[in-house]
């Protein structure tokens, strides 16, 4: 059954993707960026409908009430495609630092372009980082609720932290607060896989981490929160009354964690 439903979601999401472009893209290029991002908007919230429909997977975001009104930086943990989408019917103007190379891509890459996620050359050194933290200053600024991976991929659920030095950087140019973010939808989303687990997977939106830190700090108080963080909410998953297949390495950092 599992198969099945996974299956037919796939199916329903591409049919979707299709449909909304097919509609949408002889207007492309007259599109103001308000008008893109709700073709952006519509596309997540219908994925993510769709998924709860067709796969039984339904999602929860957690600590909303936490952000302020306007622009804000969100550092989240990355461990499943649907967090590059599902958080965006959820923030008034959010955008994704995400690679370069991704914008390139036809029909999918325009759109982002064209609601104006901030693009980031991975490969370009300390200039590009710092010609991204004016950009993602510039976005707060104007009110956009900037999402950033500090890990710079998906890492399956229990994976050891990679924390790139991006987002340490972010935030010492910035100067301004960050606030992390866990989840557990790796579990329900593998990474290496077409399945869809039923269930809930959970988003969690952390307090701030105040402006004012150094460089390092910061990324030690980053990986502080979100890995504990993200370790109950897997451990929650692994608890419930439909849990997803927990893999080895997360349910050995479980296990590590329990008390004796």
């Amino acid at each position: 059954m599992i198969v099945l439903r996974s299956a037919l979601y796939h199916i329903g999401f591409y049919v979707i993707m299709a449909a909304i472009f097919a509609v949408t893209l002889p207007f492309f290029f007259f599109l103001p960026h308000g008008a893109a991002m709700r073709v952006v908007r519509f596309w997540s919230a219908s994925s993510v409908w769709w998924l709860r429909v067709a796969a039984g997977l339904r999602l929860e975001l957690r600590g909303l009430d936490k952000l302020p009104p306007g622009g804000a930086i969100l550092a989240a943990k990355h461990q499943a495609a649907i967090e590059t989408f599902a958080l965006v019917p959820l923030f008034a103007d959010p955008t994704y630092v995400m690679k370069r190379e991704l914008m390139r891509i036809p029909l999918f890459g325009w759109y982002t372009w064209k609601a104006g996620m901030i693009p980031v050359d991975r490969a370009g050194g300390a200039k590009a980082l710092r010609a991204l933290a004016a950009r993602v200053r510039a976005a707060v600024e104007a009110g956009r609720q900037v999402i950033i991976f500090p890990e710079g991929t998906r890492r399956p659920p229990g994976a050891p932290p990679d924390y790139k030095p991006g987002v340490m950087l972010l935030y010492r140019e910035t100067g301004l607060p960050v606030f992390p973010v866990a989840l557990n939808t790796g579990l329900y989303w593998p990474r290496t896989s077409l399945r869809r687990y039923p269930g809930t997977m959970v988003i969690e939106i952390l307090d701030p981490i105040p402006p004012g830190l150094d460089a390092k700090r910061f990324g030690r108080e980053l990986q502080a929160r979100i890995e504990p963080a993200s370790d109950r909410l897997i451990a929650e998953a692994a608890a419930s009354a439909r849990p997803p297949p927990i893999p080895p390495e997360a349910a050995a950092r479980l296990a590590a964690l329990s008390p004796a």
